[in-house]
């Protein structure tokens, strides 16, 4: 059975800002601001990246900074998020967690709560004209001094209810120490803010236990190397924390050298609920529907599978109660129409 994955009903709970953006609408901001973009950015898209190593996460990461540095006015942001949303509708999504560190791009937007407030007003507007619920996630980046994290902890609570909704901690996971963040994923907790840190990618099944002990994780972004321990697997499976597992992205990076070796399988079996997230399709080059297509062709998930994915990646977003309840309707309708 091979229902339309277009019209299968999604939360999308696993995206960067950045790298969101159009590949087309890159190059025509760097044209029009003058900005250099490598070939791999340009006429080589999409790049051909690993972080097995230091050095390739380096790359990666320029990468990512060349491309954030397109973004030079109010209308480049508003295009941004717009676009994204665009794209999250045309896939079948109801509801989008747009992850950002404000940090980044704070110089050229007039701090940090400027950049904020400018995302959540795109935001509003987009959400308003696609139909597409979004969320934001602030998140701090690990390889920056833990005191950045709880200013941006308290920047997210500030927003808790007016359309943050959760609090994450992004960047390569073997840089630094986890313990450092503790403290902003309290003040993240005390405003009732979803703790997503990264984990469980570049590093083993110890970063994710990492981010349930001590950040507490109501979910864990990527998380997929938790499959090396039964212990952490059965773990995740009993608390039903849910892994955002990014599967292309996995494979661009390095993580796993085939799409067949993302162990989504592994997770499912042991009752890991998953949901599946693009991360940055900028870099990697495909979007929602492409994880759930790979999910099926790789792995030989039924329809019903698929279905239930959609589901977990519902269940765990911070969509509004009414909202859920719709998709989870429309997934059950979708599994009912013909093939």
């Amino acid at each position: 059975m091979t229902r339309d994955l277009r019209t299968l009903p999604k939360a999308h709970l696993h995206l960067h800002f950045t790298g969101s953006m159009r590949h087309p609408t890159l190059v025509e901001l760097a044209d029009r601001h003058g900005v250099r973009l490598p070939d791999s950015l340009r006429g080589q898209w999409p790049p051909r990246l690993s972080a097995a190593d230091e050095r390739g996460w380096f790359r990666f990461q320029r990468l990512y900074d060349t491309a954030r540095s397109v973004l030079r006015d109010e209308a480049d942001v508003r295009r941004l998020v717009r676009e994204a949303a665009e794209d999250e509708a045309a896939e079948g999504s109801a509801w989008l967690e747009l992850q950002v560190d404000p940090s980044g791009y704070a110089a050229r937007f007039g701090g940090i709560t400027a950049f904020t407030e400018l995302v959540l007003d795109a935001a509003a507007a987009a959400a308003a004209r696609s139909g597409v619920g979004i969320g934001l996630v602030v998140a701090a980046n690990r390889t920056r001094h833990p005191l950045d994290a709880r200013t941006l902890a308290r920047l997210a609570a500030q927003y808790a209810g007016r359309g943050v909704v959760g609090f994450g901690l992004s960047n390569d996971e073997r840089r630094g120490r986890i313990g450092d963040f503790a403290a902003a994923f309290r003040i993240a907790a005390r405003a009732g803010l979803l703790r997503v840190p990264h984990g469980g990618e570049l590093a083993g099944p110890d970063s994710v236990r990492a981010c349930l002990d001590v950040l507490g994780a109501q979910r864990v972004g990527h998380g997929v190397r938790a499959a090396e321990d039964a212990g952490t697997l059965a773990r995740l499976a009993a608390c039903g924390t849910t892994l955002e597992v990014c599967p292309t992205s996995n494979v661009a990076l390095g993580v796993y050298r085939h799409p067949a070796g993302v162990p989504l399988p592994a997770l499912r079996a042991a009752g890991v609920r998953v949901a599946l997230g693009a991360d940055d399709p900028l870099l990697f080059g495909s979007r929602l529907v492409a994880q759930y297509d790979l999910a099926r062709r790789v792995h030989g998930c039924s329809d019903a599978e698929l279905a239930e994915l959609a589901r977990d990646a519902v269940r765990a977003s911070a969509a509004p109660a009414p909202l859920q309840a719709g998709m989870l309707a429309g997934i059950d309708a979708w599994l009912r129409s013909p093939a």
